[in-house]
């Protein structure tokens, strides 16, 4: 429609008063004004706002003037590592090297800005790989892959721990280990009751000396002058504790903690309860434990899978099956947080995941790297006259058990040293007399005891004697942080159904061994003694790791590698608890597959893959109570 041109008013009528004109035109003329603005401001924010120019390989983004800059890398499928150099440590990027992607460059306001990449999907950062061995420098915050968005950073909490590693003038960079201060009816009143702690043993004398039990005398010159004690099998609970309170890199920060110690007595907890308790009273603790442990905020790190925890007692005695009041132990490591948790016993269970065997506490303890030298030259330089010895009872009541055999063949030779420990022999309960015969033998013999391991194992090698086992689950799979995964270096293996069968001569094995084989292995034993000992947890070695400092830092790279594992977005599905047992066997790269000892753990399990279906490890727990009197049943 075409506008009418407007009828210029007179002189006098504009006089008089009516503007109404001008104001129409100044009206008009504001519209036009605000439509030109009103379509360069959308053409300058939207059109060209809109779009990220790149300049010298570093992103601007116009809809953020005034900004800041903030340098931000681009992540892909695992994060790049920030380099330490004084150019760019504030900036935690990583350095790109030749034609690799420049950092980006992301402009903040006062306003929350995310990360632009139009049209773009993000190149891999060459990683800058350092020589630290734990961490290789951490970035501190990682992107979250799992969602499928790069653009919302996660923070980890345990990256300020990972990070200490980084400062090459700590000497505990990587190594802290935070302890969590328990009620004391977790440990310590334990302590107070200890006549309550066995049905058959007063365990107040042995909880003596931070847990290692009265001294011994040395009136027939077995042991050396200092660092031997009476100490029960049974005790790594007080004594891990009491060592742990001797552990150079403690930290009061949880924040700096390569794992987090729980000083639970779970073995002096359990020894209370078995005989003559319902299974509420057998639960009680360590549902109360895992109720506390769960409401601190050290819990909510990792969930408990940075936790671990020591019981003296092997690991049937914390796996009940069922809700039978008539069933075995309690159920401490069947509860789901428990699972999270890695715990420390005697024994370990082939079949289940949250269990870590370390070694029986042997009557040794030195307080100083001089004990330990000369006891180790002593041990090299015996005469042995025995080719081989057995300390043990005959188990007439379990048909599988080759004891009855082993017994037959020392009687029967003359190369061969026995020592009965049936009810009514008395050196069997006496240290003196049991290491003085692994002191006169090349070779000892270990079977399995009432379950897979024994103590006697550990004394044995204490002696510089050579073990021989009959099955892999006495030694083999167990104790991996503390013995060499080449069995044939320290030990002598012989399949019990060779026994059973009768068509194998102990001795004649044993004899066909060259004696510089048997040299070689008689000194890799006594090269071991340091890691398989407990120091006196009133002082520490300087030069020797104990085996409380090998199963610490077992712990410690065990957290590690699951938190580098979370952070570059890596899961283990391929994992089948059930062949726990082959895991720790396996060099770096290899894959679970067919294994010679397979029929040795190839026995029907129930669907929850719990235990084996029989119940006769929990019957084997049973067993080892009513002969725990027998220091080497």
């Amino acid at each position: 429609m075409r506008r009418r041109s407007p009828v210029t008013p007179s002189a006098d009528k504009m006089e008089k008063g009516s503007n109404k004109p001008q104001h129409s035109r100044i009206c008009v003329l504001g519209l036009l004004c605000a439509f030109f603005w009103g379509v360069l401001l959308y053409f300058h924010f939207v059109v060209i706002g809109g779009r990220t120019f790149q300049v010298n390989s570093i992103s601007f983004d116009s809809r953020a003037p005034d900004s800041v800059p903030v340098i931000r890398p681009i992540t892909t499928s695992r994060p790049n590592p920030p380099v330490d150099t004084p150019e760019i440590r504030d900036l935690d990027i990583a350095q790109p090297r030749n034609s690799q992607p420049e950092p980006v460059i992301e402009q903040k306001s006062d306003h929350s800005v995310t990360e632009h990449l139009e049209n773009r999907q993000p190149e891999p950062v060459t990683e800058q790989k350092s020589d630290n061995s734990v961490t290789d420098q951490l970035p501190e915050t990682v992107t979250e892959q799992e969602s499928g968005n790069l653009d919302e950073p996660k923070d980890f909490p345990f990256i300020k721990a990972l990070r200490t590693v980084e400062n090459k003038s700590d000497p505990c960079g990587g190594r802290y280990v935070y302890v969590h201060d328990l009620p004391p009816r977790f440990n310590e009143d334990m302590l107070k009751q200890c006549r309550s702690l066995s049905k058959w043993t007063n365990m107040c004398k042995f909880t003596t000396n931070a847990g290692l039990g009265p001294p011994l005398e040395n009136t027939e010159g077995v042991f050396s002058d200092n660092g031997w004690y009476a100490t029960n099998q049974f005790a790594v609970d007080v004594i891990f504790s009491n060592r742990m309170k001797q552990y150079e890199c403690l930290t009061d920060d949880s924040s700096l903690a390569a794992a987090i110690f729980v000083p639970f007595y779970a073995g002096f907890d359990i020894a209370r309860y078995l005989w003559g308790y319902n299974i509420s009273m057998r639960d009680a603790a360590s549902l109360d434990l895992v109720d506390w442990l769960q409401k601190r905020p050290e819990w909510g790190i990792m969930g408990g899978k940075d936790h671990f925890l020591v019981a003296g007692r092997i690991t049937w005695d914390f796996r009940r099956l069922s809700e039978e009041e008539t069933d075995w132990g309690n159920k401490l490591l069947f509860l789901p947080a428990a699972k999270n948790m890695s715990m420390l016993v005697v024994e370990s269970s082939p079949w289940n995941a949250n269990d870590f065997a370390i070694p029986y506490p042997t009557y040794f303890h030195p307080s100083k790297d001089s004990e330990v030298f000369a006891w180790q030259d002593r041990m090299m330089n015996l005469d042995r006259k025995w080719l081989f010895c057995f300390a043990g009872a005959p188990r007439p009541d379990n048909p599988k058990s080759i004891r009855g055999q082993i017994i037959d063949q020392c009687k029967n030779s003359d190369a061969g040293k026995l020592l009965e420990c049936d009810l009514g022999e008395s050196k069997c309960h006496s240290p003196s007399s049991i290491m003085q015969m692994f002191q006169s033998s090349v070779f000892c013999l270990q079977p399995q005891g009432d379950s897979y391991t024994r103590r006697s194992a550990f004394d044995s090698m204490l002696a510089g004697c050579i073990p021989v086992f009959f099955h892999p689950g006495s030694a083999y799979t167990q104790y991996t942080w503390h013995l060499p995964k080449n069995y044939t270096k320290y030990s002598v293996f012989i399949p019990e159904d060779d026994l059973r069968k009768r068509n194998i001569s102990i001795e004649e094995r044993l004899s066909q061994i060259p004696p510089d084989q048997v040299r070689m292995m008689r000194e890799e034993v006594i090269n071991l003694i340091p890691r398989l000992i407990y120091a006196d947890p009133r002082s520490k070695l300087d030069s020797h790791k104990d085996a409380f400092d090998v199963s610490v830092q077992a712990i410690i790279d065990k957290v590690t590698r699951l938190r580098k594992d979370i952070i570059e977005g890596r899961t283990n599905d391929d994992f089948i608890e059930e062949l726990s047992w082959k895991y720790a066997l396996l060099d770096e790269g290899e894959y679970v597959g067919v294994h010679e000892w397979d029929p040795f753990f190839s026995k029907p399990k129930p669907n929850n893959g719990n235990s084996d279906s029989d119940g006769s490890s929990a019957e084997a727990a049973k067993n080892s109570w009513k002969n725990e009197q027998r220091e080497h049943s």
